[in-house]
This record gives structure tokens, sequence and C-alpha cells, in this order.
């Protein structure tokens, strides 16, 4: 048996411009602040002599590869997102940055959910990828529209109660 596992589907190009702005933010921390620090402690650490026994030394130059890979990562990714900075035509149904709230069929329970870019994911706050299962029922759905869910317990269906593309007021 072969470990070899076909590449994965990229996820949607988009970006909400508050998430362009947090990653451009820790692009810039991480390049103006962190590595700076981090190189001036990896040449005090090759300072102190042997390197091949000196854990700080081999600490700062692994931390350092970190760092270095994850500022490659967010050029590459700020370069290839949009950021989605207007308002659909037709507000009453669901894409991309659409707050959506719904009400399970069989339980009664709410839940919310924000339709947001892969980089954005904070299940927290309920922001989902407009990837996920999920975000991909609801794309096109309007108010009252009921959607159903796979989920990992099984299938799951929905009544979308409320659209909007501003937050919820605090209930």
């Amino acid at each position: 048996m072969s470990r070899y596992r076909p590449p994965s589907k990229p996820s949607a190009p988009y970006i909400t411009p508050e998430g362009r702005d947090r990653l451009m933010a820790e692009l810039r921390d991480k390049s103006e602040k962190l590595r700076p620090e981090v190189v001036k402690a990896l040449s005090a650490a090759a300072a102190e002599g042997d390197r091949s026994e000196n854990a700080e030394y081999i600490y700062r130059k692994k931390q350092l590869r970190e760092i270095d890979s994850r500022i490659r990562y967010l050029v590459k990714r700020l370069e290839a997102v949009k950021a989605v900075d207007q308002k659909p035509a037709d507000q009453s149904r669901v894409f991309f940055g659409a707050w959506v709230e719904l009400e399970e069929v069989d339980s009664g329970t709410l839940e919310r959910y924000r339709l947001v870019g892969a980089d954005e994911i904070d299940v927290d706050n309920g922001w989902i990828s407009v990837d996920s299962p999920m975000a991909r029922a609801l794309l096109k759905k309007q108010q009252g529209d009921e959607v159903t869910v796979q989920r990992p317990k099984g299938a799951a269906a929905f009544e979308i109660v409320r659209v909007q593309y501003e937050p919820f007021a605090a209930d």
C-alpha cells in the first residue's frame, strides 16, 4: 500500500478585506519585527563557538526556518487571493461574506455562520470556509429555504432563518 495522496483541491481564492489586512499585518510583523530579532539572537548564539552542540544556535536556526517558511507562504497567498469588498447585487441570497442564521429542523437549535476564505476560518466565532460542505449547501439559497448537509454524524436539515452582509447584532 502506498502513501501517495492526490493533491487536494485548491481553496477558493477569496478573502474578506479584514482577512487580507490580518495576513498583511502578520507578514509585516514577521518580516519587520520577529525575523530581525531572531537573526540577532542567532548571530549571538553563533558567536559562542562550536555550533554542533550549541542548543541555542540550533533552536534559532529552526525558528528562522519556520519564520521564513511562513513569510514565503504569506507572500504567495497574498498574491493569489482576491479581496471581496463589495456586497452582492442580490443580498437576499447566500454568497461569500454572508452572515447566515440557521435553525436545525429536528432540534430547533440556532446556529450562526459567516462564509469566509480558507485563511480566515474561526470555528469559535462561526466563521466557516466557503469550501466547506455546510457553505456549499448554503450558497445561492435564501431565507426560508431548507438545506441538507452531510455531517460525520449523518445528514442534518436546516432552515435558513436570516441572511445578511453585516454582523448580527448581539441578541
